[in-house]
């Protein structure tokens, strides 16, 4: 298997490969990551295994709108769906019980789940298209640091995954800030470029 870089708009290919299971290398904030569906606890072990990385962490989900959020929650109060439309997509998780769908090594065992809607083009357009939440933790590989291009991807994952998505070099971006809803009103759990004054504002809570 040789991989394929998609330097075009053309993800039909790369879709095609979530959907049956198998990770793409795709630009996230900062890095490049290794993309599969969320739902399917085989390809969240298929990225594990090709990172070398035999500890499992919580992960975040992408998806595409609140709807896709929808798939992965067990419910969605108003103030998620206030957030959503404030700052999606953007860099906000929102984090809310999650639903017995979402497997254990997502989550690694916790009963709730963050999910955004990444602002990103490249990424944002293939989540559209394929209508999947989708984790994409940084392809940090055995042996290897961050990967900041598709080139050095091709370069550690020639062969060993069907396709990754060209954006160009990875920039330094604003980290997301993480707010709990499952507190009321809400919990930040970690500040990142969204104030909180801006959450509060969006809330009523000001």
């Amino acid at each position: 298997m040789r991989t394929e870089v998609i330097k075009d708009n053309d993800f039909s290919f790369a879709v095609e490969v979530l959907k049956i299971g198998e990770p793409v290398g795709v630009p996230t904030d900062n890095v490049y990551g290794l993309a599969g569906n969320g739902l399917d606890a085989k390809a969240v072990a298929r990225i594990y295994e090709l990172m070398g990385h035999p500890e499992v962490e919580p992960l975040s989900l992408l998806v595409p709108n609140i709807l896709v959020a929808a798939t992965v929650w067990a419910g969605i109060p108003k103030t998620a769906h206030l957030l959503a439309e404030a700052f999606w997509p953007g860099p906000l998780t929102i984090v809310l019980p999650r639903r017995d769908t979402v497997p254990y090594l997502v989550t690694a065992g916790s009963y709730t789940v963050g999910v955004t809607c990444p602002d990103n083009t490249k990424v944002l357009r293939l989540l559209r298209l394929a209508n999947l939440p989708v984790i994409a933790p940084p392809a940090i590989l055995s042996g290897t640091t961050s990967i900041k291009s598709a080139e050095e991807m091709f370069t550690h994952l020639n062969g060993k995954i069907h396709c990754i998505i060209d954006g160009g070099r990875s920039k330094k971006v604003d980290e997301p800030t993480v707010v709990s809803l499952t507190s009321q009103p809400y919990k930040i759990l970690k500040q990142g470029s969204v104030p909180e004054e801006r959450i509060r504002h969006v809330l009523g809570l000001t």
